[in-house]
């Protein structure tokens, strides 16, 4: 493995690392708001919770196509 190719595999495990994070952040908060707050704080929580879901799609998605779209010689 080159060091270029080190690089990426670094950065690509980095990325899914911290969608890992904001996903087990995201359905804490998913959880708490769902069961134990009240109010505006509930609805806040979730939406919070929604946001880093999301955002931890894209960046568990964007660290796969890293992964697969690059080309054949760079593997």
């Amino acid at each position: 493995m080159t060091a270029n190719g080190a690089h990426r595999t670094a950065t690509r495990r980095r990325r899914q690392l911290w969608a890992g994070v904001l996903a087990l952040v995201g359905l804490v908060l998913l959880v708490v708001g769902l069961t134990a707050a009240d109010g505006v704080a509930a609805w806040v929580e979730v939406l919070v919770a929604i946001l880093l879901l999301v955002v931890s799609y894209v960046v568990q998605h964007l660290a796969r196509r890293d992964a697969v779209y690059r080309h054949d010689e760079q593997r």
